[in-house]
């Protein structure tokens, strides 16, 4: 199966990136990876990103952050948070459209998948 589709990965952790890096490559997937949401903001596929997959908590800027960021400059992205803080899912702000889920880490790559093939399908 080949997807012509970017899956933009922002993590601070090195170690979740490359995993994630490989499964969607498996899937077919085009991967963009950043180290930060700062990387992403200036150096990303804004554009052409079809899809997010941010961590929440990172320095910096979190992840909230950016995506409050991007809707404020219209960037409307879906996007998947992944956490290590599982719980309520924190605030977005009124301008940005609520994120497609939230997984906490260790999360089913299975379902994570799912997602973002749903995701694909319903901005195709």
């Amino acid at each position: 199966m080949s997807n012509t589709a970017i899956i933009s990965i922002i993590d601070d952790d090195e170690s979740v990136r490359i995993a994630l890096d490989g499964l969607l490559r498996s899937h077919g997937y085009q991967v963009k990876t950043y180290a930060s949401a700062l990387d992403f903001l200036s150096f990303g596929e804004l554009e052409s990103t079809a899809c997010l997959i941010s961590d929440v908590q990172m320095p910096g800027m979190t992840g909230i952050q950016m995506y409050d960021r991007l809707a404020t400059l219209g960037i409307l992205i879906p996007i998947i948070f992944i956490t290590g803080y599982p719980g309520v899912p924190p605030r977005v702000s009124v301008a940005a459209p609520k994120p497609v889920a939230f997984f906490p880490k260790p999360f089913d790559c299975a379902e994570l998948i799912a997602c973002i093939e749903s995701v694909l399908t319903r901005s195709a």
